[in-house]
């Protein structure tokens, strides 16, 4: 049975997440290895970041659904839910909030761009220990790892590596500039430690109130 209010949770954590990346797009030093070949796409068809992040997020979940036989009916409704609420609002913020905003500062670039990570990965630790929607991407490396004995971790470093390289080649092919930069490498080593924290946080936080949880593996 679905938990209304986790759920609920989850949706405005996605806004919050979106925020995020809107905010690492601004600041301009390049962005996370998979919001990098979305945003190639966007600049190379002029569509907008969060229309493209919601079609490529839809390939994932419509492969998803192939994988798992369609016998996740609910499941993949709250998915597509999700889907087009963090694309829509990425657009939102990006080109509506935020839209007059340019960094010219340097350092204030690699602040926002370590502000945006932070948000992200403390929004996306939250989705993940609420444990009621599951991102595209990481359903299909779950199913697909246990299809092909591979790890999560292999496979989800895969993806990373995919988009980083359609990123490099879309930029180059239209003469875009990269968004494979420093603020990739500071995206890399920030957001997984800030996700993980957050999710060990919340789980003491369940302990505490005397539910059982599993900690090994954060």
């Amino acid at each position: 049975m679905i938990d209304m209010k986790k759920l609920l949770k989850s949706y405005l954590f996605y806004i919050v997440s979106a925020f995020g990346i809107s905010l690492t797009i601004k600041a301009n030093v390049g962005v996370s290895s998979f919001n990098s070949m979305n945003l190639a796409f966007a600049n190379a068809f002029d569509v907008k970041v969060g229309t493209v992040t919601i079609f490529i997020n839809s390939l994932f979940l419509l492969a998803y659904m192939w994988f798992t036989r369609f016998q996740l009916k609910k499941k993949y409704v709250i998915q597509m839910i999700s889907v087009l609420i963090f694309g829509t609002v990425i657009n939102f913020f990006t080109y509506v909030v935020l839209g007059d905003l340019v960094i010219a500062y340097y350092p204030l670039r690699l602040l926002a761009i370590t502000a945006g990570t932070s948000i992200g990965g403390v929004a996306v630790g939250m989705i993940v220990s609420y444990n009621v929607i599951t991102f595209p991407v990481e359903s299909v490396c779950v199913v697909v790892s246990e299809k092909i004995n591979r790890s999560f971790t292999f496979l989800r470093y895969m993806v990373d590596v995919f988009s980083i390289s359609v990123s490099l080649v879309v930029s180059r092919s239209y003469q875009l500039p990269i968004y494979v930069r420093e603020g990739t490498l500071i995206s890399l080593i920030i957001f997984s430690f800030v996700a993980g924290r957050v999710k060990h946080w919340y789980l003491l936080k369940q302990g505490s109130r005397g539910e059982t949880i599993e900690l090994e593996g954060l």
